[in-house]
């Protein structure tokens, strides 16, 4: 095994070499820590072929990195100078209170919360981000940022500052309790929302999220819509309690078009305290969602329409559009994709991706009706398409267990810690098998980090 570190040890989450191994049609990262043993754990299932799905890039620094290598990759986030992509979303965590207590939660979000941070330090924060990363687009989360009576203020502050596009992270119940409470948000200025929905039927919420909650998410929908605030669908994917309601999903995705704007799955990842590994079985993986999106959607989706990101690593995600018919019937837009032979600059893939989810995840623009004019099939489509679009996707989130060095280092999504560093999404949630976090939780105020 190549002695230079590209993952982590799950027990200890010191640096460790790591390979990918392909058995058949499956791809592994395997891994030894001279302390804890071997860890060999499933990444990719199946067609496309995982090295087929590669997508070269030149790397592109940070516009202001804030930390210095020197204990290597993922222990020097901040960003660093060696990171390899700049940022497209920047996830600033304005609350650690919940009013759920998910088993899969990224926050790991309790009862015994940390006070909120102060208008004046996520003021602090979003300037930071200005500084390292210039107007990418803002991504408010949590805990569940609408515990915060003063969240209306807190997405005008982004607004107010220049931030193009703010979207709120959010399980939603508050939203569709609360009759006028979308119309507030909309009137701060929130472009979307990125609404925890993991399908439709109470018996997967009562698993996933600890109580029935379809009738709730429903309402969210609605009053989201009605608000005229772009949706995009969340669903977290987990092998055996909903991976059979896939194609639900996107039915009522394009049931719901224009208001529903996207659907991203999230196959499940495994942060926490898992004292034994998570089996192979416990994981499903991105080509696996690709079929089953096939299969499930009786072939309205096809596998073959999915693409590589042109932001971060390819082996994050998949991504495709469509235009939902008048009949809601689902057709693919054509895509502008490269085959992946003659490097891309990593710069701008993050611009391409930050443009499109402005512009793709919030609520569409009304169109004036074309008066007097006889539309072919061609003029029709391309005026359903002003409006009528919808985005699938899906993101791998790294774990203890799948975390690859090489793919953190491309990371576009990037949380704002405490002391208003950026670090990549996956390194600040990563924990070891004990729960023991490498950052979350331990940055602190604001830092002295320039």
């Amino acid at each position: 095994m190549n002695s230079i570190p590209r993952s982590v040890c799950p027990v200890c989450l010191k640096q460790i070499p790591a390979i990918h191994e392909t058995v058949g049609d499956d791809t592994f990262l395997v891994k030894e820590c001279p302390e804890h043993g071997s860890f060999r754990t499933i990444v990719w299932r199946g067609d496309p072929d995982f090295t087929g799905w590669s997508r070269v890039k030149i790397p592109s620094q940070p516009k202001t990195p804030f930390t210095h290598v020197d204990k290597g990759c993922p222990l020097d986030c901040g960003l660093c100078e060696a990171h390899r992509q700049h940022t497209c979303t920047a996830v600033l965590e304005v609350t650690w209170r919940c009013d759920l207590g998910c088993p899969v939660c990224f926050a790991s979000s309790g009862k015994e919360a940390p006070a909120d941070p102060a208008r004046e330090e996520i003021s602090h924060l979003l300037d930071r981000v200005k500084q390292a990363s210039g107007f990418c687009n803002i991504q408010l989360s949590g805990g569940e940022p609408t515990v915060r009576n003063d969240l209306p203020d807190l997405i005008r502050l982004a607004k107010n500052k220049g931030f193009p596009f703010v979207q709120l992270n959010t399980n939603g119940l508050r939203i569709g309790r609360e009759k006028e409470y979308a119309a507030i948000l909309a009137k701060a200025g929130l472009d979307s929302v990125f609404l925890q929905f993991d399908g439709l039927s109470d018996d997967i919420y009562t698993t996933l999220r600890g109580k029935p909650l379809l009738e709730q998410k429903l309402a969210t929908v609605e009053a989201l819509s009605a608000a005229g605030i772009g949706i995009v669908l969340v669903p977290t994917i987990v092998p055996g309690i909903n991976d059979h309601n896939l194609g639900a999903i996107i039915r009522m995705a394009s049931e719901n078009s224009p208001s529903v704007r996207g659907v991203h799955f999230q196959p499940v990842s495994y942060f926490g305290r898992y004292p034994e590994s998570p089996a192979d079985e416990q994981r499903i993986t991105l080509p696996e969602l690709m079929r089953l999106l096939e299969i499930q959607t009786n072939g309205a989706i096809h596998a073959s329409d999915f693409l590589p990101p042109g932001c971060e690593h390819s082996h994050c995600s998949f991504h495709a559009n469509y235009v939902v018919t008048e009949e809601r019937e689902l057709k693919k837009l054509s895509a502008s994709g490269t085959c992946g032979c003659t490097p891309r600059p990593a710069n701008e893939g993050a611009d391409n991706a930050k443009a499109f989810v402005k512009r793709q995840w919030s609520a569409p623009e009304k169109q004036l009706p074309m008066a007097n004019k006889v539309m072919d099939d061609l003029d029709a489509f391309i005026a359903r398409a002003a409006t009528h679009t919808l985005a699938i996707s899906a993101m791998a989130f790294q774990d203890a267990w799948t975390l690859d060095l090489e793919r953190l280092k491309g990371c576009c999504i990037h949380s704002v810690s405490p002391d208003g560093r950026l670090i990549p999404f996956c390194a600040y949630n990563l924990t070891a098998m004990n729960g023991e976090t490498l950052y979350r939780g331990k940055c602190h105020g604001h830092g002295n980090s320039s």
